[in-house]
């Protein structure tokens, strides 16, 4: 008889956990929904809208791939550093390798010669100076404070992060000061750089091969030094479950990536995540009358804060609102929705980080998404750049942040 009221009392105290998750549930699929409805009532404005629809569809598969791989670039670097996880970073090699062999299907169609000495229509391809240098430094910085780089952040507004709002609002910041010191940088360093998109030397082909031939070995020394996860045993895989509440492996994560990046390139432009914040913060400036209103030569290069959104409707922004809210659906089907308030340390380092974010973003005319992904996929010398800098400034910023905890 005790066993049977102790059964019932247990079962008792479970049924609100249970209501909770089905309510979350349920409201995650409503969200889902409303994306849904949301793309269908955009599409069926008329002329001029297929861009606006495509990148609410894009920015909604994104977030929910980010959401369920924990696709970020400082967590995945920082696993490896601190416990030889290699998971992430491969799914980061795995992205790379995907799309730079998407991006070279569609550069063959529309630029078959690339000897000719033209750059791949909007690709992101940047100077190659030491500013993109000071940019990428000062972005793994921002991201070891920070704790995340900026998609990173935006999907995690959607779990209810307590730092990420804090980091968006210094993102913007960051772009503000950013376009206020860009006239000087770039009469001094840009102007003059080279712009170098390596299948211009090397052809398709050679481009593709030298991108694969450093991913591959870079991807040979990962799994050489990183420690072995441990098997675990188990029934027969549950598609929903593995889908919707497990995390995915690193790789199948970095193949959507990629799979998203060559849809959006193809369509819209290419994957980026900081032209709308870029263009708040270039709004931002001009109001409070320290950013100048004509910027040199930004119009002439390529990349996200070279072509910031000030409009209040933009694909880029719709892009990102449908990464936010699918990643808040995504995270309510899985019971990861936690939200809690910041501390003061969260406050400080969400908002110190994400100015050098954001700072690091704009002279480096884009992020770890723009600048480094995009950039790689498309050949351009300057994503390589921009990656090994970013490398350098999380690493440092990452054994600081260690040394002082």
């Amino acid at each position: 008889m005790a066993s049977t009221i102790d059964s019932r009392t247990a079962a008792d105290s479970r049924r609100p956990s249970l209501i909770r998750r089905r309510i979350e549930i349920a409201a995650g699929i409503g969200l889902f929904a409303a994306l849904a409805i949301i793309a269908r009532f955009v599409a069926g404005e008329g002329s001029g809208t297929d861009a606006l629809t495509t990148s609410l569809v894009l920015g909604a598969l994104f977030g929910f791939v980010l959401q369920r791989s924990r696709f970020c670039f400082f967590c995945a670097i920082r696993e490896y550093i601190d416990e030889r996880k290699a998971d992430g970073v491969l799914g980061i090699l795995a992205a790379l390798a995907a799309g730079a062999a998407g991006y070279t299907i569609i550069f063959g169609s529309w630029l078959p010669d690339p000897s000719t000495g033209r750059l791949a229509p909007d690709a992101f391809i940047g100077p190659v100076s030491w500013v993109l240098a000071a940019g990428g430094l000062a972005f793994g910085a921002g991201m070891a404070i920070s704790g995340s780089c900026v998609s990173a952040h935006l999907y995690r507004l959607g779990e209810g992060s307590p730092t990420s709002p804090f980091a968006i609002i210094g993102t913007v910041l960051g772009f503000a000061v950013g376009y206020a010191t860009w006239n000087e940088l770039y009469l001094v360093a840009i102007s003059d750089a080279p712009v170098i998109w390596l299948p211009n030397h090397l052809g398709y082909a050679g481009s593709l091969a030298l991108a694969l031939l450093v991913l591959g070995a870079l991807a040979l020394v990962l799994l050489y030094r990183s420690e072995r996860p441990a098997s675990t045993a188990g029934g027969p895989p549950q598609p929903l479950r593995a889908i919707f509440l497990e995390r995915w492996p690193g790789w199948i994560g970095g193949i959507a990536v990629a799979a998203i990046a060559t849809a959006s390139y193809l369509r819209v432009a290419p994957l980026g995540v900081t032209a709308d914040l870029g263009g708040r913060g270039r709004q931002l400036g001009e109001y409070l009358g320290f950013v100048p209103s004509h910027l040199n030569g930004l119009d002439r290069l390529r990349g996200c804060a070279a072509i910031a959104q000030e409009a209040l409707l933009s694909p880029n922004g719709l892009f990102v609102v449908g990464m936010i809210v699918a990643a808040f659906a995504a995270s309510l089907v899985a019971g990861q929705f936690r939200p809690t308030w910041p501390t003061l340390s969260q406050i400080v380092r969400g908002l110190s980080g994400g100015f050098l974010l954001g700072w690091g973003a704009m002279v480096a005319l884009g992020c770890s998404i723009g600048t480094l992904l995009s950039g790689i996929m498309a050949g351009a010398v300057s994503g390589w750049v921009f990656a090994l800098a970013m490398f350098a400034g999380l690493f440092i910023a990452h054994r600081i942040r260690q040394a002082l905890t």
